[in-house]
C-alpha cells in the first residue's frame, strides 16, 4: 500500500510526546500505532544540521531508505528525525539504522524485510 506523508505540526507533536522512539547517531525514529490502514511518515531536519543542501540530502537519504522498507509496514505513523551525521553517511548506513530501530519498536518483524 502506498504511504502518505505527515504534514501537520499536530501529527508530529503527537508522535514526539506519545510515540515510542529509538535513536542512533544518524537517525531518530518515532513510531505510534495508527487507525490508518497504510503507513504515514514524516521527516524532520532542523537548521542545526546545516544549510539547505545538507538538509535536503538528509531528507532524500531517509526517504530512499524508507522506500526499501515500507512494504513491510502497515498501520503505523512514523517520524524520522535527521541528525548531523545523516548528512555525511551513505544511504546503506541509514537503512541499517532504520531497520534496527523499526524492528526494536515492533513496526517490522524479522521475517518481513528479509
Amino acid at each position: 500500500m502506498k504511504s502518505k506523508t505527515l504534514k501537520e505540526n499536530k501529527n508530529f507533536r503527537r508522535l514526539y510526546y506519545s510515540g515510542k522512539s529509538q535513536a542512533s547517531p544518524a537517525l531518530v525514529t518515532y513510531a505510534s500505532k495508527s487507525r490508518y490502514k497504510g503507513v504515514r511518515f514524516g521527516i524532520t531536519t532542523s537548521k542545526k544540521i546545516g544549510n539547505a543542501v545538507k538538509r535536503n540530502r538528509s531528507k532524500r537519504v531517509i526517504r530512499a531508505a524508507f522506500s526499501q522498507l515500507e512494504d513491510g509496514v502497515t498501520g503505523w505513523d512514523l517520524v524520522f528525525v535527521a541528525r548531523s551525521r545523516t548528512t555525511r553517511v551513505k544511504m546503506q548506513v541509514v537503512l541499517a539504522d532504520m531497520e534496527k530501530q523499526l524492528t526494536a519498536l515492533g513496526v517490522l518483524s524479522h521475517e518481513e524485510h528479509r
